[in-house]
């Protein structure tokens, strides 16, 4: 991906001797993967990425954060903000497991509360300057789709045994559309993979590459200078907002996720 390379030298409060070479980074090189460490077997590229680094540091934050609460005596009747924070979360998490799975899901809980945080969190830290968002990439919200979907499957032959394929014929269906019912069942259910991952996917990367066209769009107006100078606080105003507004879509977009994931779970469980 190709950069612009500006110089400083054009703006209004900069003279002649003052020249800076800035680099303003393209909308999509914010998704590239950087080798951090190298490594290779054979002919497997299995190199440390930003990606990893990142993901890692999800899972730490998330384990630091119980060791806070819950370790060391820290976790209390009178709970202080973060406990509340968790302890909102939790209770939040288990009433969706409950009321798409029943009381079949309790067993769930701690596989969907423990997917939630993590998306939460990775969602949350790609919004800090500078940051790498892990779910931007298809090939991380892919893997979860297929850890969801694999293990979903699993557990609808493993209760119902053959009469689980009953979930991919409807009751009461003509005879004759029977095999053109369970083509387009199949399909569907092979289509939760794509529907779970590709809408975290897009909807991480869009709202990341709007912000960096905005704040593009407002740097190139400071470049010109004059009454141009003026106007780039317009677009700058804008992406003040959309900070909220991906703010807000990275927490929906987890949740999103494991509500559907609920919502596949209750099917191999209650087959309907």
């Amino acid at each position: 991906m190709e950069s612009e390379y500006i110089s400083l030298a054009s703006l209004p409060f900069m003279n002649s001797a003052q020249k800076i070479i800035f680099k303003i980074p393209g909308a999509l090189e914010q998704f590239e993967l950087v080798q951090l460490i190298p490594i290779r077997i054979f002919c497997w590229d299995i190199s440390y990425t930003n990606s990893s680094f990142f993901i890692i540091l999800g899972l730490g934050f998330l384990l630091l954060l119980k060791k806070i609460i819950f370790m060391g005596g820290r976790g209390s009747l009178l709970p202080n903000r973060w406990q509340a924070l968790l302890e909102g979360v939790y209770k939040f998490i288990g009433e969706t497991v409950m009321d798409n799975i029943g009381e079949k899901g309790r067993v769930f809980f701690p596989f969907v509360f423990s997917l939630f945080l993590f998306l939460l969190t990775v969602n949350l830290i790609g919004m800090v300057p500078y940051a790498f968002t892990a779910t931007s990439h298809l090939i991380v919200t892919l893997f979860l789709a297929l850890i969801v979907y694999i293990g979903v499957n699993f557990l609808l032959f493993n209760n119902h045994g053959y009469h689980g394929l009953s979930l991919f014929l409807p009751q009461g269906a003509p005879f004759l559309l029977v095999p053109t019912l369970i083509l387009i069942e199949f399909i569907s259910n092979l289509i939760r993979v794509v529907s779970l991952s590709v809408r975290l996917f897009a909807n991480i990367i869009a709202g990341h590459i709007l912000l960096n066209i905005l704040l593009g769009f407002a740097w190139g107006m400071i470049i010109n200078g004059g009454f141009y100078f003026l106007l780039h606080l317009l677009p700058l105003f804008i992406v003040y907002i959309l900070l909220f507004i991906e703010t807000a879509v990275a927490i929906i977009q987890a949740y999103v996720f494991v509500a559907l994931t609920c919502i596949y779970l209750n099917e191999s469980i209650n087959l309907h």
